[in-house]
């Protein structure tokens, strides 16, 4: 039984996530999960037990996801502290304390007090633009979810490098429009890329998201897994985007 009581903040709202009855505290004015943390939480390849890291954790949402597909001990990274807080009172609200733990750092100095290859599995959800992106403006934690004010990718890859151990995996969601990038900055950091899964918004349409995994120190060999599809042609969710949502299947297999 979840706890019943939880300090709400001003403009925050408590949610359901669909399954495990699993309950998270989100605000639109601060930090709302999206389809990709759910698609990367299942996306990933969970150790049975063991450690996970998930690096730019938000309010904690995929730290919540992976306790119903695995029983390591799990850590939500986050730099900025109104996100930390409610990612720690998502944690206690859904009586997880014993098994996720959410700590305010830096992912690139996090590794001087979580040690070097202390990791079976990293998870990172990093912003998608670059800061020299656009115009950066309005709310500062949306502007920061958005743009890499905090850590570039090669900041985010050279991280997860450090906290993977040899033989230990890294899955990212970003954008296709960064693929390059990603590939190059990966393999600069020792991790091979070894699974990936383009998402579709409709069939006809071109791919939005990708799901990469990684193997820190593993050889050259990569499987691109069928496309997943977020909508039908009538605009409801596609059968499988449902199971995921609803919980039937709690892994995203391709």
């Amino acid at each position: 039984m979840k706890v019943e009581r939880v300090e709400l903040q001003p403009g925050e709202r408590l949610d359901d996530l669909l399954t495990q009855d699993l309950k998270i505290i989100q605000s639109d004015e601060v930090f709302s999960f999206s389809l990709d943390a759910v698609l990367l939480a299942r996306f990933c390849s969970v150790p049975k037990a063991g450690a996970i890291v998930d690096l730019c954790t938000g309010n904690g949402v995929i730290p919540l996801l992976l306790t119903t597909r695995t029983g390591a001990r799990i850590t939500g990274v986050e730099i900025q502290p109104r996100l930390a807080d409610m990612a720690r009172r998502n944690v206690e609200l859904n009586e997880l304390g014993d098994r996720v733990r959410i700590e305010l750092a830096d992912l690139k100095t996090y590794h001087e007090q979580a040690g070097h290859g202390g990791f079976d599995l990293v998870t990172v959800n990093p912003p998608y633009l670059p800061a020299t992106s656009g115009e950066i403006k309005g709310n500062p934690h949306i502007a920061a979810a958005r743009h890499e004010l905090f850590a570039t990718l090669s900041d985010v890859t050279q991280a997860c490098a450090r906290l993977v151990k040899s033989g230990g995996k890294v899955a990212m969601v970003h954008r296709p429009s960064r693929l390059a990038e990603i590939v190059t900055e990966l393999r600069a950091a020792k991790l091979e890329p070894k699974r990936m899964r383009f998402i579709h918004p409709r069939r006809d349409q071109e791919a939005n998201i990708v799901l990469v995994e990684a193997l820190k120190d593993g050889k050259s060999e990569l499987r691109l897994l069928p496309p997943l599809v977020v909508h039908e042609a009538d605009g409801s969710y596609t059968e499988e985007l449902l199971d995921i949502f609803y919980g039937r299947k709690n892994e995203l297999k391709g």
